[in-house]
Formats: structure tokens, sequence, C-alpha cells
């Protein structure tokens, strides 16, 4: 897929009704998400993959109506979510241990207590270590290793 085309591609989904949009290609995937507008009904997100042929013409995306088993899926009751957020400090990159081939700091399940170090946040080369401000189980860990955080945003979920 070259420039043009996925340029192309953004217009013609910024012009549509769709909310969320996902292609893939060969090697290639894209995911487009439109933000910042009025909540809108919830419709169903589609999902297109198209063969691996070359693509020599992209005029619009084809539209596939979901199955009713992908509705089914989407309107299925969402798992519990509940627990207390610990967010990052600064921005800089994620670490959740204190170096390669080291254990992790608190994986999936793990105990923690208010002042235990959950993980290390890189910046400017130094490291700062985030610690727990809630007792309890580590019920999910929301950014992977070694991923760029921004200031503010959910690491882990604490219940």
């Amino acid at each position: 897929m070259n420039f043009n085309e996925v340029k192309e591609l953004i217009s013609i989904v910024d012009s549509s009704s769709l909310k969320n949009f996902e292609l893939t290609l060969d090697n290639c995937n894209v995911k487009m998400s439109k933000t910042g507008a009025p909540a809108a009904p919830s419709v169903p997100v589609e999902t297109i993959t198209l063969s691996s042929a070359p693509v020599q013409n992209v005029s619009a995306p084809a539209v596939i109506p979901a199955s009713q088993e992908e509705v089914k899926a989407e309107s299925a009751p969402a798992e519990d979510k509940s627990g207390n957020i610990v967010k990052a400090p600064l921005v800089g990159t994620f670490y959740e241990s204190p170096g390669p081939g080291k254990p992790v700091y608190a994986p999936v399940g793990a105990k923690v207590k208010k002042g235990d170090v959950l993980c290390i946040i890189e910046a400017m080369k130094i490291m700062n270590e985030v610690v727990s401000d809630f007792d309890g189980e580590v019920k999910e860990v929301l950014v992977q290793n070694e991923q760029l955080v921004e200031y503010g945003q959910p690491l882990f979920r604490i219940g």
C-alpha cells in the first residue's frame, strides 16, 4: 500500500459514518478510529481482510456486514473492570522489571501493598520507580513492556 492509497483511504473513512476501521493487507495493518465527536449509538465494528493479491487501485473500502455471531459477541456482558487505577506519573518508557531476565515487579495476580514498586519508567536516562498507592491484587497490566507511556496513562488495575 503506498502513501497516496493510505491518504485516499483516510479521506474515505473520514467522510463515512464509521467510527472504527481496520484493514489488514499482507504485512500492512491500518487501524483508524474517530474520537472527539459527540456520542452516537454504538455501531458494530467491521473488520475487512483482503487477500494477498497486489492492490492496483483503491477506490473505496468494501463493507462486509457483521454476522449475527459477531453482533452477539459484541453485546455479551463485559467482564468486571472494577478496581483502582495506577497512572503514569511522567512521560517515559515503561519497564516491568529491573532489567532483562529479572523477575517482573508486579505480574497479574501479584499481591501488592501501598508503597510496593510496580514498575520503572525511564525518562531522560533516569529510572523512576512507580509505587502502588493501593493495597490489593494486580488485576490487569494495561501497557506492554518497553512501551512509551504518557503522563496520566493508566498502567495497572489493582483490586
